[in-house]
């Protein structure tokens, strides 16, 4: 209860309700090419921030693109590029992204960062990563949330 209370003063503090924060509207999107969730929005915007969902080796049917985390990587990766360009967005707008892998040694294993390069180039997110005994699905190996900011 007191937790809860806590909770709803801060937001009130703030200026959290409904489809506002701090006076902005929320704008929650599902963009063309990336599934169709029931229970969240893969983007939400307010004002020149992108929240983007945790992104995980989804096509655009919601069925995981194979059992590597490679493949589930790179597939997470264009998921994410095709999020950020329904906004104008790309990757030189990213700020921070939280990486969840279940394995950080096969994160760091061969060929990873040729695909992280391919998508990313020279630019250095803050970057937080983490190994997690299971995501949201236990055929899921890789899962990145990121918070880009528009010009």
């Amino acid at each position: 209860m007191k937790v809860t209370l806590m909770v709803v003063a801060l937001a009130l503090a703030i200026g959290i309700t409904g489809n506002r924060a701090a006076g902005q509207p929320l704008q929650r999107i599902n963009p063309p090419g990336l599934s169709t969730p029931q229970t969240y929005s893969h983007v939400v915007r307010v004002g020149n921030l992108l929240f983007l969902a945790g992104q995980v080796g989804f096509d655009a049917e919601g069925k995981l693109v194979g059992p590597g985390m490679s493949e589930q990587y790179e597939q997470l990766l264009n998921n994410i590029k095709t999020a950020l360009a329904s906004q104008g967005a790309d990757f030189r707008h990213i700020a921070k992204i939280n990486v969840f892998v279940t394995s950080i040694d096969e994160f760091r294993g061969a060929g990873m960062a040729e695909i992280r390069a391919k998508y990313f180039g020279d630019v250095k997110p803050a970057s937080t990563l983490v190994q997690v005994v299971r995501l949201a699905q236990p055929d899921i190996k890789i899962e990145i949330e990121t918070i880009a900011a528009l010009p």
